[in-house]
């Protein structure tokens, strides 16, 4: 028995000792990590350890930021074969590879380098490189293995993406399969090859995205082009292909990621706002996507009416596809071809250049004898300069069909800019001449007598406007910009209506006062979804243009994010991402939805609210009251996350200002403090009091505007209330609840809830305070007083809410939605 205690002693030592003696930033032979403990860089910007994405439970060793939050993960050994459990410890394996095991000792992941080296060092770089370097010769700058060359779906600077002929190494992004699984998923980024590099998104082996050819100087596509703020560095040479970037003397936090849906986004941490925020985005437009216009047209994104257009001297291959905006069988020429009767070239300015399919490449010719040896070839469609570096030119041919030109965003000009030479028929490009002199005749003639009208009409036309803006609302309180954000993406009608089958009835998912909102699909295949104001929308411009310039500067997980806005005409519209499982009140109202929700997916969706909440309160730049939340207006995406939506009534404070006054009262019965609905006054206790009524209604699974006692005429709060004092709580909750499982969860949710709806805005806590109560059991709470709209006692010895069922209350100037 002794024997055995000593041997147990032992074994506990030698736990105790690896998983205690290891080096800050390296492992060496006789070290090793284990779940729990972590390697961090020198310079404490990078951290290596053991984690779980998401919702999993699996565990994987990973690298990730360790100044950022939330946790940014840049790179996963183990993608592929993730642990079951939280035994496994990363060391040196006896062949010198940095080793993986399980709690079975098995390997789970290994270097596997090319060189076997005994004396072996694994260390953490401050780049966020893990190297295996040879310990045995005191040489560090020798890496045997690097983790930069085993790229995840994170490139950081320094990282390098391309081919390395001699060892045939292939150097890409590729996607995670989701957030909870970082395994490879379909989508990857890198160089593509194929006579000239170009950075291409490919789906499997699709092409989704290519960033345009490299001319020397950069990507053909001005759009594509990073920010200043980086430096990149392109290397084409026999031996090797690679792109990287890096900050230069810039000591800014950066990351390029290669998202699960496939869009690449460079993102930059902000130590102010201690955010990520987005400087540079590839597919961030419908015509970022491959051959979007189908072969033979042009894409320009702020085009009219229509995105596609053929290239001059081609017409649509099939107009029907055209006139219905279904642009992909492209163009065909309008005139063909004869080499025998001369053709001519029409010249493109500074287009993004077509795509590599069947070409020919010449680096050693000027553009005027490029054009030559195209006409020399009946088959050559097209014909541009390749490099325009150093007073290089090189000539580059097409043949057959130009896919994917499009109309760059960024103009750049001088010598960098690359042009293209369309092949035509002579006698088609007599033709557009004519054409066109005849246009420009015309044109002046118009433009001269319109000079004339338009004098007389100006004076006029600035007088209504005036007056105009004189008779509109005036705007609410911070709102001072009444123009749409600038950095708000906007998206065309001819988009919209594709995207929602022109407002078909079967893609219509709400209703409301302000109009409507319709399910859609972008070409790219994204959902979204689309609030179409009525032309008598209560929704008037001004709350329009707050409600735009409000979300396009709101980032937070709970708040619902704008994709872009529609103004043309008399429309006004709102492109939001797409939620899965639409609002709280289909779920939480309806007998069977709410079956599922279970009590810790309400007190997630209640908790998430109360987060948003406190964003908008006190953690975004300026303090934002939202005057009309409801259950409506809490939409739910895939896994039941809830995001605050419709900020149309939301009223910005700015400075020491903590409460307003108005006379015109909008909002929802039922959900509106007693101070905003009968005096128009409202603060951030005004919020509150909402989010309570909610909490209220999520334990219940009852509306608070249908509800009434049979034997008493108290409303839904009045109700609860009674309940608390008379030692009954549980029998306010919903029945689909257990409350044997969560009892304590369930009174303390509703304590909050009371105490949000007092009557009193003084009395209701902060929504800092209410997140500390509901997270935090041993923290005694004080004892709610009667809420708002308690007024009397009933006949029955039950109190009266006043205007409970038969509304006995009215509001004047109240816009009740």
């Amino acid at each position: 028995m002794q024997n055995v205690l000593i041997l147990l002693l032992c074994y506990t030592f030698l736990y105790f000792l690896r998983i205690t003696s290891f080096a800050v930033d390296t492992i060496t032979p006789n070290q090793s990590i284990v779940d729990g403990q972590e390697l961090v860089s020198s310079g404490e910007s990078f951290v290596l350890g053991f984690f779980s994405p998401g919702n999993s439970k699996k565990r994987y060793l990973g690298i990730w930021f360790k100044n950022t939050s939330p946790l940014t993960i840049v790179w996963v050994a183990n993608r592929k074969n993730p642990l079951n459990d939280s035994y496994g410890h990363l060391s040196i394996g006896a062949d010198g590879d940095i080793v993986l095991l399980d709690g079975a000792e098995s390997t789970v992941w290994s270097s596997k380098s090319s060189r076997a080296i005994k004396v072996t060092i694994a260390k953490l770089l401050d780049s966020g490189n893990l190297v295996l370097m040879d310990g045995s010769d005191g040489n560090t700058d020798n890496y045997i293995w690097q983790s930069f060359e085993y790229p995840a779906d994170t490139l950081l600077p320094g990282m390098k993406l391309g081919w390395d002929v001699k060892t045939g190494l292939h150097l890409f992004l590729t996607s995670w399969k989701s957030a909870d699984d970082p395994s490879p998923g379909n989508f990857s980024y890198g160089i593509g090859l194929g006579g000239l590099p170009q950075i291409v998104i490919l789906e499997g082996s699709l092409i989704k995205f290519r960033s345009g050819i490299w001319n020397g100087v950069h990507f053909n596509s001005q759009n594509w082009n990073p920010s200043t703020a980086f430096k990149a560095n392109f290397i084409v040479n026999i031996d090797r292909v690679s792109y990287m970037y890096d900050n230069g003397k810039n000591t800014t936090i950066t990351r390029l990621l290669l998202d699960q849906n496939g869009f690449v986004q460079r993102y930059v941490w902000n130590d102010q706002t201690h955010r990520w925020f987005a400087t540079y985005e590839a597919r961030k437009d419908l015509c970022d996507n491959y051959g979007f216009c189908g072969p033979n047209s042009i894409c320009k994104i702020n085009g009219m009416p229509s995105l596609c257009e053929c290239i001059t001297g081609f017409i649509p291959k099939s107009q029907q596809d055209w006139d219905a905006f279904n642009w992909a069988s492209g163009c065909i020429r309008k005139t063909q071809l004869n080499c025998t009767e001369g053709d001519r070239f029409l010249e493109l300015k500074g287009v993004k250049l077509p795509n590599l399919l069947q070409f020919w490449i010449y680096k050693n010719m000027n553009l005027n004898e490029c054009e030559v040896e195209c006409l020399k070839n009946c088959s050559c469609a097209a014909y541009a300069n390749s490099n325009v570096s150093g007073g290089a030119h090189g000539c580059l041919l097409w043949f057959g069909d130009l896919v994917d030109i499009r109309i760059p965003i960024n103009e750049v000009g001088g010598n960098e800019v690359q042009n293209l030479f369309v092949r035509l028929a002579a006698s088609e490009l007599e033709s557009i001449a004519g054409r066109r002199s005849k246009k420009r005749k015309l044109f002046i003639m118009v433009l001269m007598i319109s000079l004339g009208s338009g004098i007389l009409l100006l004076g006029s036309i600035i007088c209504f406007v005036i007056k105009k803006e004189k008779n509109q609302e005036t705007p609410l309180a911070g709102s001072c910009d009444q123009n749409v954000d600038p950095e708000l993406p906007l998206f065309d009608l001819v988009t919209v209506i594709a995207a929602t089958d022109n407002f078909s009835s079967e893609n219509k998912i709400g209703e409301g006062g302000f109009g409507s909102v319709y399910k859609g699909k972008l070409a790219e295949g994204q959902e979204i979804a689309v609030k179409r104001l009525s032309k008598t929308s209560k929704q008037g411009p001004s709350e329009f243009k707050n409600e735009v310039i409000l979300v396009a500067k709101l980032q937070h997980r709970n708040l619902v994010r704008v994709l872009g806005g529609c103004i043309q005409g008399e429309e006004r519209m709102l492109i939001y991402e797409y939620m899965s499982n639409k609002s709280l009140d289909h779920l939480i109202f309806d007998p069977r939805q709410s079956k599922f929700l279970n009590w810790r997916k309400r007190l997630k969706i209640i908790m998430g609210i109360a987060r948003g909440l406190l964003y908008l309160h006190q953690d975004s730049r300026v303090t934002i009251i939202h005057r009309d939340l409801k259950t409506s207006n809490i939409l739910l995406d895939s896994e039941m996350n809830p995001k605050i939506a419709d900020f149309g009534m939301a009223h910005i404070f700015e400075g020491d200002q903590s409460e307003a006054k108005t006379k015109q009262i909008a909002g929802t019965y039922g959900y509106m403090s007693p101070e905003y609905a009968i005096n128009g006054c409202f603060s951030v206790k005004s919020d509150v009091f909402s989010f309570g009524v909610i909490v209220i209604e999520i334990l219940s699974g009852l509306k608070i505007r249908k509800f009434c006692h049979p034997d008493c005429h108290h409303n839904l709060l009045g109700h609860a209330w009674i309940l608390w004092k008379d030692g009954r709580p549980l029998e306010l909750m919903d029945a689909n609840l257990d409350p044997s499982y969560v009892s304590s969860e369930l009174l303390r949710c509703m304590q909050v809830g009371l105490l949000c709806v007092q009557k009193a805005p003084v009395d209701r806590p902060t929504m800092s305070s209410v997140i500390f109560m509901l997270g935090n059991e041993g923290v005694t709470l004080p004892q709610p007083k009667e809420p708002g709209f308690f007024t009397a006692e009933s006949s029955n010895h039950c109190t009266v809410e006043a205007h409970c069922c038969s509304n006995a209350v009215t509001f004047t100037s109240m816009e009740a939605r």
